[in-house]
């Protein structure tokens, strides 16, 4: 499997049919937009005492177990689902927000930024810091008491159409398949998961949203969606060095003025501490290596003297959307619905989504379940499209719409300034604000340069202490992959990483991606070669993002597969 260079062979075998289930609403991922709607549906149909069947896919090994955030949580979309669920003995949301910092660092020191001139909204207090991966372990068992069927471990690998063209459900992917694509002893057909509508809710850059947005053309009159990658440590620190509810957001060192992105360390529950890094994927150095600028982060005095004498518990990493308002395709299309960071609901400057995607997932449920009562399917949710464009996410997303084109066209310090006086006006004149959208332009994988035109970045070493090398922090992440199946990452044209990437890119895999999956190794003849271990994957679909030849697509793997995040 480390070998492969990505193609897919022919099966070898006829298969046998799928089995086919039938559910009034199909649901593909269990993270906060998936499971805010498939409670909602579920709350409709006890609510009017209606018969309704609701399944949630999710390909992580457990729900919970591909979550990853900071994560400062605003309850404004918990408050909507389920009323009182800060009351809940067994909610592990329990930390708030008591102070907020906000510095900008250089090299060895840092200015503190006041908060006063900030808009209101970048303000953090009523928020809830902890682990998002356990809020949805949390409300998976909400949905299950609900009566919602949710099925862990099992990967939604394709689209099933009607003869019309509209969405009729998913397939998961078959299990047991060898690396050369032929049955093994414990080869499991996948199943087909029919639903009267399907709600996609599989996070940033999903695989199956990515097909029905190009397969439905529903970006044609939006900007190209923007990315960023968040690299994230969970940290036990000394219990004097412990502050609850202390919310730190920096920008700055170690990232040049002219390359976006930030970096968090927040407090909470017993000695722990959320330490992140986000670069904006729209970076243009093909040297630059995120995960490396994320291990120099901590070197900084600042951050470094809080966490000496801790001990890092968890690592992970993920692509989030960052185009905004003028980024969101068309939502719905014939038989379903894009919810959640699937359809990019992530407000940057805020960098929060989950209140956005309970609330997406909301909408959803309450526009299909009236479809369904009045004996609709497989058609056009219109009414979902308008509730999300007038109501709590639109507005959310249109008051900071220009935030990110703004630190992408005048660097970080001109950017923020600007951003911040157009927040400012969107909030008192929150109709019109300065009168303008910006655009984003191309997207972000034509925004490398050449290494002609490039710098090469002398990383230190790890010191294993407080930085680490990246293989040895996937072993945190708890990643693993069946070694013997086909590799989830596949290549368009095989050649392109070695004769075209390589010379004019330095084959920039090798650096964007946070696990080392992607190497130039040598050859017996000397001869470089492009391999890929896909076995270290921990799903952040960078590279089906930042590849400069566009010629990676991520697939998903067997069901089960990829991290298995504990208290991210």
């Amino acid at each position: 499997m480390a070998d492969s260079n990505g193609q897919l062979p022919e099966r070898e075998a006829q298969l046998p049919e799928r089995e086919a289930m039938e559910f009034d609403v199909v649901i593909v991922g269990a993270g906060p937009s998936g499971l805010a709607a498939a409670i909602r549906l579920r709350q409709l149909a006890d609510e009017q005492g209606k018969e309704l069947s609701v399944v949630v896919l999710e390909k992580g090994s457990e729900v919970g177990a591909h979550i990853l955030s900071g994560a400062v949580v605003d309850p404004s979309g918990l408050n909507r689902l389920l009323p009182g669920w800060a009351d809940e003995a067994d909610c592990p949301l329990k930390t708030q927000v008591k102070t907020d910092r906000f510095y900008y660092l250089r090299a060895q020191g840092k200015i503190p930024l006041p908060g006063f001139p900030m808009p209101p909204l970048m303000n953090n207090h009523g928020n809830y810091v902890g682990s998002l991966g356990d809020l949805t372990r949390w409300l998976g068992e909400k949905a299950a008491e609900l009566g919602v069927e949710v099925y862990p471990g099992f990967a939604a690998s394709e689209v099933l159409y009607d003869e019309k063209g509209a969405v009729v459900g998913v397939a998961t992917g078959d299990m047991g398949v060898s690396a050369d694509g032929t049955p093994k002893d414990s080869f499991l057909r996948g199943m087909e998961l029919r639903g009267k509508y399907t709600l996609l809710a599989e996070g940033a850059r999903g695989s199956l949203s990515k097909t029905l947005i190009e397969h439905f053309d529903l970006a044609a009159d939006s900007e190209p969606q923007k990315f960023g990658i968040g690299l994230k440590e969970l940290w036990e620190i000394e219990p004097g060095k412990h502050q609850p509810g202390l919310v730190q957001h920096s920008f700055g060192w170690p990232l040049d003025n002219s390359t976006g992105g930030g970096s968090f360390l927040y407090h909470y529950g017993e000695n722990l501490v959320s330490v992140g890094f986000v670069v904006h994927l729209n970076y243009q150095n093909p040297y630059l290596s995120p995960y490396h600028e994320f291990q120099r982060f901590k070197t900084h005095p600042h951050i470094a003297e809080t966490l000496t004498g801790g001990r890092r518990i968890a690592y992970g990493a993920r692509a989030i959307t960052e185009g905004g308002w003028q980024s969101i395709p068309k939502l719905a299309f014939p038989g379903g619905a894009l919810i959640g960071c699937a359809a990019g609901f992530m407000n940057l400057p805020r960098i929060k989504g989950s209140h956005n995607a309970i609330q997406s997932g909301i909408e959803a449920a309450e526009t299909a379940f009236a479809a369904i009562n009045q004996g609709r399917e497989h058609d056009v949710l219109d009414g979902y499209e308008q509730r999300i464009r007038e109501g709590a996410v639109g507005k959310d997303l249109k008051t900071v719409r220009n935030a990110k084109p703004l630190w992408s066209r005048f660097g970080t310090i001109g950017g923020i300034m600007l951003a911040g006086i157009d927040m400012w006006a969107n909030t008192i004149l929150p109709r019109v604000g300065l009168g303008f959208t910006l655009g984003h332009g191309k997207p972000d994988s034509d925004a490398l340069k050449t290494t002609a035109n490039a710098k090469p970045i002398d990383y230190p070493k790890p010191d294993g202490k407080l930085t680490f090398d990246r293989l040895t922090n996937v072993s945190f992440s708890a990643t693993n992959h069946e070694e013997d199946q086909p590799v989830h990452l596949l290549l368009a044209d095989k050649s392109v990483p070695i004769d075209v990437n390589l010379p004019k890119y330095a084959e920039p895999a090798q650096r964007y991606c946070p696990a080392g999956v992607y190497e130039i190794v040598e050859d017996e003849d000397g001869k470089p070669r492009f391999q890929i271990n896909a076995q270290n994957c921990v799903h952040c679909k960078t590279c089906d993002i930042k590849d400069p030849s566009g010629n990676i697509t991520w697939v998903c793997p067997e069901g089960g597969g990829g991290p298995n995040y504990t208290g991210m």
